[in-house]
C-alpha cells in the first residue's frame, strides 16, 4: 500500500504524520476523534488539550470494548480488530510525534 501523509491539527498542536492508510480513511479517522474531543469538551468543561485527549482516548477504547462485548459475527469481529489495531498504531505515532514536539 502507497503512504501518505496527513496534517493533525489538534489540541493546539499540529504535525504531519506519514502513514500506509488511505488518505480518506484517515480523514474519516480524525474527523470521529474530532467530534470526540469537541464533544468530551462540552461535556466535561475541561479545556486541558492532555487531558481531553486523555478522556477521548477512554471513550473510544470504550466504544471498542462494548464492540467487543457484543455478539458480533466473525467477520465483524475481524473488522473491530482491524480498526482496533489501525487505531493504536496511530496513537502510538501520534504519542511520538508529540514527544519530539516537546
Amino acid at each position: 500500500m502507497a503512504k501518505s501523509d496527513i496534517r493533525i491539527d489538534l489540541l493546539g498542536t499540529s504535525f504531519l504524520l506519514t502513514v500506509e492508510e488511505e488518505p480518506v480513511y484517515l480523514q474519516t479517522l480524525l474527523g470521529r476523534y474530532r467530534t470526540i474531543i469537541e464533544n468530551t469538551q462540552k461535556i466535561t468543561g475541561i479545556q486541558d488539550p492532555l487531558k481531553i485527549a486523555i478522556l477521548a482516548g477512554i471513550q473510544l477504547c470504550d466504544d471498542l470494548e462494548k464492540l467487543r462485548t457484543h455478539e458480533l459475527s466473525g467477520e465483524r469481529v475481524l473488522e473491530a480488530t482491524a480498526a482496533e489495531n489501525t487505531v493504536i498504531s496511530l496513537i502510538e505515532r501520534i504519542d511520538k510525534a508529540l514527544l519530539r514536539c516537546l
